[in-house]
């Protein structure tokens, strides 16, 4: 499991509810009415992100190695 950093925003006062970005992950966002639905939306979202990363960088190439660093 990864700890990753979630901005979470309200929305606009018309509308309410809130949004978030994931820094780690660009692209990544959710949405919801509480800040709890909201974070389940963006956690989905990064995990297909990722999910579909992590395939497209096997694709086509079955010499691809993963290896795991630290930063």
């Amino acid at each position: 499991m990864r700890q990753l950093t979630a901005i979470l925003h309200p929305g606009e006062l018309d509308e309410g509810g809130f949004w978030a970005t994931c820094l780690e992950v660009p692209g990544a966002n959710g949405q919801g009415e509480t800040k709890e639905e909201c974070l389940a939306s963006l956690t989905e979202a990064v995990r297909l992100l990722l999910e579909m990363e992590r395939e497209q960088a096997f694709r086509g190439d079955p010499a691809a190695e993963e290896i795991t660093i630290a930063v």
